[in-house]
């Protein structure tokens, strides 16, 4: 049975916002692990896992086949995501460092923007959010 995941982005997010269901998660992704060994390795009670697994389907987020968990394509996209939220919480610091800087709108001062965020930041994808021209 296919599921269609629901029409809320907030549903995407409570799929996997506790530490169990994004542990569940990221394992699926790194391993695409059998039943049991997903249980095993994310050492959750019977009840645990199967309420996370069926949250993480009904979300449209993974799926089973021959006995084996996947992401699908719409996972894909969301544990990218996810990857650069974590990344973005592990650099919280120089962000806020960032965020600290007085800038105008001056080719000058954008290009010095530029080299500070190269400078703090090794992670491209947040790189590319902070220099977006929307970001100005």
């Amino acid at each position: 049975m296919v599921q269609v995941p629901s029409d809320s982005h907030a549903e995407t997010l409570k799929a996997i916002s506790d530490d169990k269901s994004l542990l569940v998660f990221k394992t699926i992704a790194l391993t695409s692990p059998d039943s049991s060994s997903l249980q095993h390795k994310t050492k959750l009670t019977r009840k645990q896992y199967y309420t996370r697994t069926y949250r993480l389907i009904r979300a449209g987020l993974i799926k089973r086949r021959n006995g084996k968990y996947f992401l699908t394509a719409y996972g894909k996209i969301i544990y990218d995501a996810q990857k650069i939220i974590e990344n973005a919480h592990t650099n919280f610091w120089k962000l806020k460092a960032i965020d600290s800087l007085e800038v105008s709108d001056d080719e000058r001062s954008l290009k010095e923007r530029k080299k500070i965020i190269d400078t703090l930041i090794d992670d491209e994808a947040l790189k590319q959010s902070l220099t977006a021209k929307s970001m100005r």
